[in-house]
């Protein structure tokens, strides 16, 4: 089975989904990962370089062109569920599970990080808060359409194992 992991950047997806993989004992994927491999460079060098545009094109196209384990445990990056038709593909070929977040927890986790995210790389406090309030506003409609809802907050590789169980995927 192929589980793709999507929510706001530093939701845990990266985190959880590795450590799901390997208590599954599937393969684990990271497509940032894969795309920095690919461009050669960081996603925040790629955007600056090339634009939103071109990152866009580029992540969705990773995403789709690569072949898969058959058993596999996928972190996405926070807005491919948003653009072109990439929440529906990983839909119809896996399962999704979204990590959700207030603003609030999820500035908070980001707030060390910003350099390397270019979105938010100058935003502190509560401007920072509202960009991400604004822009889960935005991408809500896309998460949400995940086979698996969970809270961030008090996750387990447990909680998760049985979360795609109860679904239609983990025997």
């Amino acid at each position: 089975m192929k589980i793709f992991f999507v929510g706001f950047m530093g939701c845990g997806k990266t985190t959880w989904s590795r450590k799901l993989a390997s208590h599954l004992g599937y393969e684990f994927m990271d497509l940032d990962h894969m795309l920095e491999e690919k461009a050669g460079m960081t996603i925040a060098e790629y955007f600056l370089q090339h634009g939103q545009d071109a990152f866009r094109l580029l992540e969705s196209s990773i995403l789709k062109d690569t072949v898969y384990p058959e058993n596999v445990v996928v972190s996405t990056g926070g807005g491919l569920p948003c653009f072109f038709d990439n929440m529906e593909w990983m839909g119809a070929n896996g399962q999704t599970l979204y990590i959700k977040l207030s603003p609030k927890a999820l500035a908070v986790r980001l707030d060390k990080g910003k350099a390397t995210r270019p979105l938010i790389a100058g935003l502190h406090g509560d401007e920072l808060v509202a960009f991400i309030a604004e822009k889960l506003a935005e991408r809500e409609r896309f998460y949400e359409q995940a086979t698996h809802i969970v809270n961030g907050i008090d996750m387990s590789v447990e909680m998760l194992t049985a979360t795609i169980k109860a679904g239609r995927g983990i025997k």
